[in-house]
């Protein structure tokens, strides 16, 4: 935490972030030994990686010890890094994760009088809505670390994290967490049991309470589609109450379920994956046409502005990695589109902004594409652009450098910019059937108009662009010869000629694009 200095944060600031979400804030499970500060040692058997997955929560009231230069003072350095943060200009995210904790749960840092996470628990009972946990009666589990060094047993057994109702979970299972239980029985048909209120509901309330009042701004709660609507709208508003600002940001990822958990679970961005996340990609692949961006906007229309975009996140894969399109300057493009096309927020994960591959074998998570949350490992990318705490660009590429730089263009263009902060939205491609590899719209705010074409191709592409008369009438243009545009990201300027009878011919940079303000 000491490492996000005053200078690191400012320079965090200047690419464009608004928020930054520190992931891996909540102790959790890890094979590294703490004993000496009177943290147990968990059983390397259900540990993923040697640093262990963040998402396996060992004690909710804690900070990890991992992120401390003195473990002892873990809390308060958690508390500086909130203020320099703040002082930085930027808000505070961090992890909430409500679905599933570690295997060995115990808090050692929950304020007195709070009773810990399944100590009340019946576990003569499957379920119950007064338990913590779904129990297996009568069976054990048994779990041997890859080495065979180490086993892990458990009785009676309980439910993994992602739901399965077995005393021999598969190494691809969750098997290193276990489910919290909701007071939904999920063996007899998920019948809810809400009333009375479940225990596990009023320890969650009191934990979000806990951090709330550290001073954070925000949650980004992990699966929290795997929790009860129910929960979310009891929830939310109590912690609002004390912080009206919070920021409650949903990992969800079933479309049906979108506006049930913003407008019953009052969440205020959801992540846009199956939707945007997978069309981008599927379009800077060439697997498909942009004209399928079209369908992913017009699907959310109604709740877009509580959609949170993003190109990379610790779950995906790198844009420059093999398994994505292996070229950083690919994810140019989509990046276009997923800050520039509405009012909601886009997310940068830390290294994309440099192209950072992801390319190496880290572990327990191998050579898949993604940086590593099991493993301790060096981000090369982030470690050259850290140097040694300056923050600068004395030791990256020039490639790096520029890749850094559009970035930073385009994510001041989209704060500074009120057109694009405020202004309406305009899809110009069902007047362009024909256009497969750009994608364009238009952007309108208080009389000043906006042209954006996103080209995905790997070369400079002439395109004849369609306005129809509907949006001339729209926004009160007249026609003309030679409209006078600036392009955003070259500081060209453009004579344009609109009119509704002849397209607009102009040529997109390569895997970029075009930024025209009329």
């Amino acid at each position: 935490m000491s490492d996000f200095t005053t200078k690191a944060l400012e320079e965090i600031r200047g690419l464009g972030a608004t928020y930054i979400w520190y992931t891996g804030i909540i102790m959790h499970a890890t094979q590294t030994d703490y004993s000496q500060y009177g943290i147990k040692s968990d059983n390397p058997a259900v540990v993923k990686g040697k640093a262990g997955s963040p998402y396996a929560i060992r004690d909710y009231y804690d900070v990890d010890p991992d992120l401390a230069t003195k473990v002892e003072n873990r809390m308060q350095e958690f508390s500086n890094l909130i203020r320099r943060t703040h002082r930085a200009g930027l808000g505070v995210i961090i992890d909430f994760v409500p679905n599933h904790v570690a295997r060995q749960y115990h808090s050692n840092a929950c304020p007195d009088g709070v009773e810990d996470l399944g100590a009340g628990d019946n576990r003569e009972w499957a379920f119950s809505s007064q338990n913590n946990f779904y129990y297996l009666p009568g069976q054990e589990l048994t779990i041997t670390s890859p080495d065979e060094s180490a086993v892990y047993q458990e009785f009676p057994a309980k439910a993994t994290g992602n739901d399965v109702f077995s005393a021999s979970p598969s190494r691809d299972d969750w098997y290193e967490t276990v489910k919290l239980n909701y007071g939904v029985d999920i063996c007899s048909g998920r019948v809810p049991h809400f009333n009375p209120i479940p225990s596990t509901w009023k320890k969650m309330l009191h934990i979000l309470l806990y951090w709330v009042k550290k001073g954070i701004d925000g949650f980004r709660c992990d699966m929290a589609e795997m929790v009860p609507v129910e929960f979310w709208e009891w929830v939310i508003p109590q912690v609002k109450r004390e912080n009206p600002n919070i920021v409650f940001i949903a990992e969800v990822y079933n479309p049906a379920e979108y506006r049930n958990y913003i407008y019953k679970g009052h969440f205020d961005y959801l992540y846009d994956k199956v939707g945007l996340y997978d069309t981008l990609k599927a379009v800077s692949q060439l697997h498909c046409s942009a004209q399928s961006i079209t369908y992913c906007w017009q699907s959310v229309d109604d709740i877009r502005r509580h959609m949170l975009y993003f190109l990379e996140n610790h779950d995906e894969q790198r844009i420059s990695s093999d398994f994505f399109v292996c070229k950083a300057e690919k994810g140019r493009a989509p990046l276009l589109v997923s800050t520039l096309m509405g009012q909601n927020p886009m997310m940068i994960y830390f290294g994309q902004e440099l192209g950072e591959p992801g390319m190496d074998e880290e572990g327990f998570s191998g050579r898949d594409g993604r940086t590593s949350i099991f493993d301790y490992w060096t981000i090369d990318s982030i470690r050259r652009w850290r140097n040694k705490g300056k923050f600068n660009n004395e030791l990256l590429t020039e490639k790096e450098i520029e890749l850094r730089l559009f970035y930073q263009k385009i994510l001041y263009i989209k704060e500074k910019n009120a057109i694009f902060c405020k202004g309406d939205f305009y899809d110009l491609m069902y007047v362009n059937p024909d256009i497969h590899q750009q994608y364009i719209f238009l952007r309108h705010f208080n009389g000043k108009l906006a042209l954006v074409v996103a080209n995905f191709a790997d070369n400079d592409a002439s395109v004849q662009i369609n306005i129809p008369e509907d949006v001339m009438r729209l926004y009160g243009i007249e026609s003309s010869d030679n409209l006078s545009a600036i392009d955003l990201l070259s500081d060209k300027e453009y004579y344009i000629p609109f009119d509704p009878q002849s397209p607009i011919e102009i040529t997109a940079p390569a895997l970029g694009g075009l930024i025209l303000s009329f």
